[in-house]
């Protein structure tokens, strides 16, 4: 099924409108976060790698007119002025994996109106759902405190795509590895499972559960111990590890109850019968809050599997994102309505060490010692495909670069990017250019 008329309604109308009156030139759109969530001192930038899959192949065919013209109840032929409408313009972005703060663009987009327009939905979905799921992923490294972390998130994900992505943006953000074989065969990130509650009850008992799985998996396996009585079950998969000769490699899991008492038991019980190299792992409603709280805690947990909390960014799960017209036909654009004032013009973000970022005009002359951010991507419809490998590694130097204020998991503060001269004297100069058209 084509993703053209993965659109709201009203995009379409507007292209058709611009279409039909010749609107044909060049205008550029921004799409950019106005504010923040509560509790997030920093977003890490997503979604661009499928946001320009996507526009590659954009081109309306006659069976997405058909579907226009059925949710427009009007006859194909009224539309017919969309047929062979491709995407052939320039995005301007900022990489995946690249840490950003309320109103700096992730993206521009500059191609004749029509094409941009069309287009909006589409990005502002795929950049904003990554975005939320990639900065709640990284806050839980970031309480992990260097433990791995690990997706169980695919079965609670909003859809399959959306458990994919939750799976590959975790990998962008450092997770060691996920549950979702799909994603783990195609992106190259490690597999990570154990059993369900369901597999130890379907055998008389946990022993017999425990050596069953071991016959089938030679190498070192997981036991999941709560099943019934968690003491007892860490009791006893630790005499069948012990007595199949498993340490290194081996783990428990605990899934349920109060992880933090639980876990220093569970330490202690297979300390005790000399297995001090088996692990444990934890699972079930995790976060980063409570990640934080267990690791500050001092608790043995050696590795953190979180799930449904953080694929569906539970606490954050939108973000309050526009994607808004700055230019047309080379003349600078804004929007005055109240509290949702933009500023016209393609722009650019500079990043300087130790200070807060600059938005400015895309071709201005950047601050001495400032990164822009924003790079170009994609010219003429096309692009070269980034590699997760490399929004990894940008992910890893921004936030080591992060003030510890930002990276906190309570009440974190956010650097607040400040405005170029140039862009405030523009900004200036096209609301009186617009104030004065009002009046007259």
């Amino acid at each position: 099924m084509s993703e053209v008329t993965t659109t709201d309604l009203y995009e379409v109308t507007m292209a058709m409108s611009y279409l039909r009156e010749g609107m044909r030139a060049p205008a550029t759109f921004s799409l950019f976060v106005r504010d923040l969530p509560p509790g997030r001192g920093f977003l890490v930038a997503a979604g661009l790698e499928p946001s320009l899959d996507y526009l590659s192949r954009f081109r309306v065919g006659p069976h997405d007119v058909e579907e226009f013209a059925e949710a427009l109840h009007r006859p194909a032929l009224d539309l017919e002025l969309l047929l062979g409408l491709g995407f052939d313009g320039e995005v301007r972005a900022v990489p995946e994996g690249r840490l950003v703060f309320a109103g700096e663009p992730l993206l521009e987009v500059t191609a004749p109106l029509p094409q941009a327009q069309l287009v909006e939905t589409f990005l502002l979905t795929q950049l904003c759902h990554q975005t939320a799921v990639a900065s709640k992923a990284a806050r839980c490294v970031i309480a992990a405190a260097g433990r791995p972390v690990v997706d169980f998130s695919l079965r609670r994900a909003h859809g399959p795509q959306a458990g994919f992505q939750a799976a590959r943006l975790g990998a962008l953000v450092g997770f060691a590895g996920t549950s979702n074989v799909a994603a783990a065969t195609r992106l190259g990130i490690p597999a990570s499972g154990t059993m369900a509650h369901s597999y130890i009850e379907a055998f008389p008992g946990e022993e017999e559960a425990f050596r069953g799985f071991a016959r089938t998996h030679p190498g070192p396996v997981t036991f999941l111990v709560d099943t019934y009585d968690t003491d007892g079950g860490v009791a006893i998969a630790a005499r069948v590890l012990k007595e199949l000769g498993r340490g290194p490699g081996c783990a428990i899991r605990l899934d349920s109850g109060d992880l933090g008492a639980l876990a220093c038991r569970a330490r202690d019980i297979l300390d005790a019968g000399g297995l001090t190299d088996v692990g444990i792992i934890a699972s079930g409603g995790l976060d980063e809050y409570a990640v934080d709280e267990l690791v500050r805690a001092g608790v043995p947990i050696d590795v953190y599997a979180v799930g449904t909390r953080v694929g569906v960014a539970a606490d954050a799960p939108y973000l309050d994102a526009a994607y808004k017209l700055v230019e047309y036909e080379g003349r600078p654009v804004m929007k005055l309505s109240s509290a949702k004032v933009t500023a016209p013009a393609p722009k650019q973000v500079f990043r300087r060490s130790g200070r807060a970022d600059v938005i400015g005009v895309w071709n201005e002359d950047p601050p001495p010692g400032a990164e822009p951010l924003l790079c170009t991507v994609m010219r003429g419809g096309w692009g070269t495909p980034d590699r997760l490998s490399d929004a990894r590694a940008r992910f890893d130097a921004d936030l080591a670069a992060l003030p510890a204020s930002a990276r906190r998991i309570h009440s974190p503060e956010p650097i607040r990017p400040v405005t170029s001269r140039r862009l405030a004297a523009m900004t200036a100069v096209v609301r009186r250019r617009i104030e004065e058209e009002i009046r007259t």
